[in-house]
């Protein structure tokens, strides 16, 4: 590691074609849900490797914990390594993870597997500012926004997908398709990306060291985090809780019938390209207003979606489109924002971010399932509004000079 930094910079000409950011935004779908798999799969789990009805819930803690702690730990070293062998190892890792989440046959293992599978994920932030690296600055918001659309639509297709091919025939097996997916997807990776070496010549510790500088004195990172971190915990909560109003009395959806409702929520991936036009001509305020004013709103048209009537699940289909339309693009406008900082610090700069507001997730989930149990969907939908309520006043204070710097990213 001794090479020069005019002889590091190896990376591809600064233009990425259109059929290169499709592979880009496919793996970042594929990869993204092996984060989700096991949500709609958590009771067939449970009652097959004899979990406890308390430690159930580990099924999805611990891959959120391993995706957290990836994000601080693994993504800072897409500025530090090369990039292409950096995600082909991480997949490659997630593949055999996966492949021990199906062999398991007790609760430890299961869980092990787990932690590895959120651990090994996070390979999809490596991608996105791998790509972001390889866009024209006229462009990057649009290419950012592409790749996302396949992140999000991974994660939004990930439920359905594994409800439906669990029960046509068990969840063993979806870890083992979702497996050879991630071994197809390193061959093809493999053939297909360029290598980018970064500049950075830190040492490991010196790397994670200089993240907390720039998480203490960037204040478009500060900023744009707590506004994805409000919507971020509205989404968590919005998707932790529906499922249980659908399944109660005054619906009673089947489990496909609420794997069918999920599937709204992929609709609004295509929030992400628009998002990324939008903020590249210079619009990340109008867009951000935009976002978290859909977020606020999805709220108070889920108050009218509770009876049970076809009425009112098409209210609440379209509070699910409106919702993921704000959260997809204000995270848009925010990764263009936070790129343009320094294109060395990319990686760092982006794990900070996603950390920040998977952190918000994680409060909205808990939250969520806590409202729901006390009081219901009324206040349920009341505390969901009140996180995107909180993004907009905080975003509300950014000073004229401050949305100037954020509107140039």
């Amino acid at each position: 590691m001794s090479l020069s930094t005019t002889t590091r910079e190896t990376v591809a000409p600064q233009t990425i074609s259109p059929l290169m950011t499709f592979l880009f935004a496919a793996a970042c779908g594929l990869v993204a849900a092996n984060l989700y798999y096991g949500q709609p799969l958590a009771g067939p789990i449970s009652a097959s490797l004899g979990f406890t009805p308390a430690a159930t819930g580990l099924i999805v803690t611990l891959t959120q914990i391993g995706y957290g702690l990836g994000l601080l730990l693994i993504v800072p070293l897409g500025d530090l390594l090369e990039n292409r062998r950096l995600v082909l190892t991480l997949i490659a890792v997630s593949a055999v993870a996966l492949v021990g989440a199906a062999l398991s046959s007790t609760p430890p293992t299961f869980l092990l597997a787990s932690l590895c599978i959120g651990l090994a994920s996070v390979a999809v932030q490596v991608l996105v500012p791998f790509a972001a690296h390889m866009a024209p600055d006229a462009s990057r918001g649009r290419v950012v926004g592409n790749v996302m659309s396949g992140l999000l639509c991974g994660i939004m297709l990930a439920r359905p997908f594994a409800s439906f091919l669990a029960e046509a025939t068990s969840w063993h097996m979806v870890y083992f398709v979702t497996a050879a997916l991630m071994i197809a997807l390193v061959v093809i990776l493999r053939a297909n990306l360029p290598v980018r070496v970064p500049h950075t010549q830190l040492s490991y510790g010196k790397l994670l060291a200089s993240m907390a500088d720039l998480a203490l004195h960037s204040r478009v990172l500060q900023r744009r985090a707590l506004y994805q971190a409000g919507m971020f915990a509205a989404f968590s909560l919005f998707w932790t809780t529906t499922p249980l109003l659908l399944a109660g009395p005054e619906f009673g959806l089947t489990q496909n019938g609420i794997a069918l409702f999920a599937l709204a929520g992929a609709a609004g991936a295509i929030a992400s390209p628009i998002a990324g036009r939008l903020a590249d001509r210079g619009l990340t305020k109008a867009a951000s207003t935009l976002a978290m004013l859909l977020g606020m709103s999805a709220f108070l048209i889920s108050h009218f979606a509770t009876d049970g009537s076809p009425t009112a699940l098409l209210l609440l289909t379209a509070a699910a489109i409106l919702l993921d339309f704000g959260v997809t693009t204000n995270l848009v406008c925010g990764q263009r924002a936070i790129y343009a900082i320094s294109a060395e610090h990319r990686s760092r700069l982006n794990g900070l971010y996603m950390a920040t507001f998977f952190a918000g997730g994680a409060i909205g989930s808990a939250v969520g399932g806590w409202a729901y149990a006390t009081g219901g969907w009324t206040m349920t939908a009341w505390i969901g509004f009140s996180f995107p309520a909180f993004a907009f006043l905080l975003f509300l204070t950014e000073g004229r000079g401050q949305q100037a710097v954020s509107d140039a990213g």
